[in-house]
């Protein structure tokens, strides 16, 4: 292992292994196969980086996405590495000039798409080469029954039957033990050793509100009170809502830019480029966005609606944060949220088990949003981790919730569900509990039952509120083929008989404030402390925009602020600050070492 600690010092620029990564790189360089699940931002890249460059050959990295591919290249480029991709974007030419080097052992490391691996030139390309080890990253979209489930994967068991002998690991930062166990069984991993690494992202704050009705201006109070001109992702469930919610935040003043599969690719590619370029960029997307993103410093994953699972809502809150420095994952969702999603469940054409999978899921997502105890501990429990004190670090920690005996109220939408026929969905419901004198509740004479007018003393948002949590408990259903037309459960019946009272959360409008004002901004003492940083970032700018490359594939920010903090006096000093390996010392060092000449600690003026 000394080989492979050289390698992470000289090339890398890291000084030690984060644990497992040693145990990992042992496990490939003994010839063994290995499935890694790992949090974002964890350092699982360098779990097959690292024995790649060790072992004779290329390592080949099965990876989803060109982006993704793209970015991975760009950073070991600035690292020295010899790496290449071959995916779709490139010219016949330049695929023909890849594969001759490839074969001629030019390359360390080459990334390929799943849906060209396994096709027969590429496999016979394989077979002509030498091989190091198959790499399979976001390995959870082998799962038929995750979030981000990709055909091709499935024929990634191939590997193991034209190259028995050629080590593979499995990287993934979301797989709980079913999909663990799925990836196992599908890529046929042979005598594997898998590494647990944890789930915790202690640096993310977890935030769910609920919406009233005015999630898009909380949103906008989120970004300005704790994230101005910070880079952040919104989600949200259609095309429709994320060119709507785009524009809106353009006209706030936002540089906001829509996402999502109805753009032209040129257009997509467009935003998804300023996005990893540029800073204060906010996507708004479906979830078509987002897998393939490296960017280190985004501040803030906001969802504007409820995803399906927590599969879901864990990777895509974990594109935050990456560079482990403060950030959010801010969510408001309501009823329409719950009743929608469920309405997809039962009119999917899935086969009944896949949908009764789905439904697990979105109860579980619904548990954890209705939850009045520690988010963090429910989530990492979901994925088989444990916690073993609340985090202090999500809204329930910070301001736990009130409570509220909602045992009469549930019964007054109980009984209002049964005498109305279940044919009616949450807007009507309310209606006739608040008495309203609407055509249609006389044209069906439901001003005459027993529960018209009886929760007048409510607000209808508190109504609203009360079938949203009573739907997340099991104890309405939604009828798809009646429109989202609300049953009673068989749970719901001691609650209707009074043999069980019920609590339910109190709404309120909540307003977490970081403790620390904006979360995740590097800030400095002093003024020339900060001019060096914008000297610093502005270099790595101009260096960035004219190799082509992101600017976090030259330096991180992190790697800046300790420069700023450290302030080193030659190559020698430079060569300790974690993330500079050899070859950026050589490339960059200078021009680092240039401006910290130019803002000296003892700056009087400044």
């Amino acid at each position: 292992m000394s080989a492979a600690l050289h390698i992470l010092q000289s090339v890398f620029g890291y000084a030690q292994f984060r644990s497992p990564q040693d145990e990992v790189i042992e496990t490939l360089m003994s010839d063994r196969d290995a499935l890694v699940v790992m949090p974002t931002g964890g350092g699982k890249s360098l779990c097959y980086q690292i024995p790649a460059l060790l072992r004779p050959g290329a390592g080949i990295v099965i990876s989803p996405l060109i982006a993704l591919m793209q970015d991975q290249v760009a950073a070991l480029h600035q690292a020295g590495v010899r790496a290449a991709a071959l995916h779709s974007g490139l010219d016949a030419q330049t695929v023909r000039n890849i594969e001759q080097k490839f074969i001629a052992g030019e390359f360390d490391l080459l990334y390929v798409a799943p849906e060209r691996l396994v096709t027969e030139r590429m496999l016979d390309l394989l077979s002509r080469a030498r091989l190091a080890l198959f790499a399979i990253d976001e390995a959870h979209c082998v799962s038929q029954w995750g979030h981000d489930f990709r055909p091709e994967y499935l024929q990634l068991s191939i590997l193991a039957q034209r190259f028995p002998a050629i080590p593979r690991i499995a990287l993934t930062a979301t797989a709980d033990a079913p999909t663990r166990a799925e990836i196992l069984h599908r890529l046929q991993l042979h005598d594997p050793i898998t590494f647990l690494c944890g789930f915790d992202r202690p640096n993310i704050r977890y935030r769910i509100t609920q919406d009233q009705g005015k999630a898009r201006e909380q949103l906008l109070q989120f970004i300005n009170d704790e994230h101005p001109g910070d880079t952040g992702i919104v989600y949200c469930l259609s095309r429709k809502r994320v060119e709507e919610i785009a524009a809106w935040l353009t006209a706030q003043g936002l540089v906001a830019l829509p996402y999502h599969a109805g753009l032209t690719p040129e257009m997509r590619k467009h935003h998804q480029t300023r996005f990893v370029n540029e800073d204060s960029i906010v996507i708004v997307a479906t979830i078509a966005f987002g897998m393939g993103i490296d960017k280190p410093n985004v501040r803030f994953v906001a969802h504007l609606n409820l995803p399906k699972s927590i599969e879901a809502y864990y990777q895509e809150t974990g594109r935050a944060g990456r560079d482990g420095l403060p950030a959010d994952a801010w969510l408001s969702y309501g009823l329409n949220d719950v009743i929608t999603l469920r309405q997809w469940v039962e009119a999917s054409s899935a086969e009944p088990r896949h949908k009764q999978i789905e439904r697990q899921k979105l109860d579980a997502m619904l548990g954890l949003c209705e939850l009045t105890t520690c988010r963090r501990q429910a989530l990492l429990a979901y994925f088989g981790d444990q916690l073993a004190a609340p985090c202090g670090n999500c809204d329930t920690c910070l301001e736990p919730p009130a409570t509220w005996d909602a045992t009469l109220p549930a019964q007054k939408v109980l009984s209002c569900a049964l005498r109305t026929g279940q044919r009616f969905g949450a807007v009507y419901l309310i209606e006739i509990l608040r008495g309203a004198e609407s055509e249609r509740i006389k044209n069906n004479r439901h001003h005459q039952l027993s529960t018209f007018g009886v929760g007048k003393d409510l607000e209808a948002t508190v109504w609203r509120s009360v079938i949203r949590q009573l739907i997340a408990r099991g104890f309405l259903g939604v009828d798809a083929d009646l429109h989202g037309a609300l049953y009673v459960t068989q749970l719901a019946k001691p609650l209707l008989r009074s043999e069980q009272s019920l609590a339910l959360r109190h709404d309120t409008a909540r307003n977490v404030k970081s403790r620390t004002g904006a979360r995740g901004k590097i800030v400095f003492t002093h003024q020339h402390e900060q001019l060096l940083w914008d000297a610093l970032r502005g270099r790595r700018r101009a260096l960035a925009e004219a190799q082509g490359v992101p600017p976090y594939a030259i330096f991180h920010d992190a790697t800046l602020a300790e420069i700023v903090v450290k302030r080193p006096q030659n190559l020698a000093e430079l060569a300790r600050i974690p993330g500079i390996g050899e070859h950026k010392l050589m490339h960059f060092g200078k021009a680092v070492l240039e401006i910290l000449r130019d803002y000296p600690a003892t700056q009087k003026s400044l």
